[in-house]
């Protein structure tokens, strides 16, 4: 197997492709949802972040802009086969080096319950608050303070 790249690609690009087949097999299937019942207008100025080995997406995150200083970590999806090999900390850390790049100071997320650990492990806080549910499963929200 080659080296995992990490890499932004745009949804005029046939990597977006694999990105939403990804996501939908991962992210919406399981819950007996589809991405085609949601509203996906925020792919065009969302950064997508695609983790690519041998030409095909292995997994992806999304970083949505919500002021001068925050940015949203959304949409972080792994293939099955590739979970458990570091492809979601690679994909978070150029996430969190693109945003710092781009002068942001902090990230927040919407986890779902089975990841609040990972992201944890990351340096990510657990926002106080209620538990919520999102996609018919529990969320919590979880934030992170970017250092220069």
């Amino acid at each position: 197997m080659s080296e995992v790249i990490v890499k932004e690609i745009f949804i005029t690009e046939p990597e977006y492709g694999g990105v939403y087949d990804l996501r939908e097999e991962v992210l919406r299937k399981p819950l007996g949802l589809s991405l085609e019942n949601e509203d996906l207008s925020a792919d065009e100025t969302d950064t997508i972040l695609a983790a690519m080995q041998d030409g095909n997406v292995i997994g992806c995150v999304m970083l949505q802009p919500k002021d001068n200083e925050t940015i949203k970590l959304r949409q972080m999806a792994v293939t099955p086969a590739m979970q458990g090999k570091n492809i979601g900390r690679l994909l978070v850390q150029h996430a969190e080096e693109m945003a710092r790049h781009r002068n942001y100071t902090r990230i927040i997320l919407h986890a779902r319950d089975i990841a609040e650990g990972f992201y944890k492990k990351l340096g990510y806080t657990t926002l106080p608050g209620e538990k919520f549910t999102e996609v018919g499963i529990p969320h919590v929200v979880m934030e992170k303070t970017l250092k220069p």
